[in-house]
């Protein structure tokens, strides 16, 4: 999946951990990812923490999709940081499951919580 994501590989991102139901990626906070009050932009963190999400859930031939996402902001960063999102699976039920990505930064703080919600489709990666 990853070799195909012309977006993470945009942003910067690496694949530290891939896991079954476990993920961990990074991505250096760049000028151009800065929103107009010199901050990251809350977008490009939901999308380290949707991606670290993505890898986690996607653990065998099946193809999983996002069913939904929510995620809380809750400490700014900025230009030459770098953010850590770590991925686990919770649970998973039939086609669904629930998996919480912790957003960090270099000095371990918590930048923002994650929770998104899968769906198993009937495809199969090929």
């Amino acid at each position: 999946m990853m070799r195909r994501d012309a977006a993470s590989a945009m942003l910067g991102m690496v694949v530290e951990v891939d896991e079954p139901g476990r993920a961990v990626v990074s991505m250096l906070v760049r000028d151009d990812m800065l929103n107009g009050f010199a901050i990251a932009h809350g977008g490009l963190v939901f999308a380290l923490a949707d991606t670290a999400f993505a890898i986690a859930c996607n653990e065998d031939e099946r193809v999983t999709v996002a069913a939904g996402a929510d995620i809380v902001f809750l400490k700014s960063t900025t230009a030459g940081q770098t953010l850590r999102a770590t991925a686990v699976r919770r649970t998973v039920s039939g086609r669904t499951g629930l998996y919480d990505v912790t957003v960090r930064d270099e000095t371990d703080d918590v930048v923002a919580e994650f929770r998104g919600r899968s769906t198993t489709t009937s495809r199969v990666v090929g």
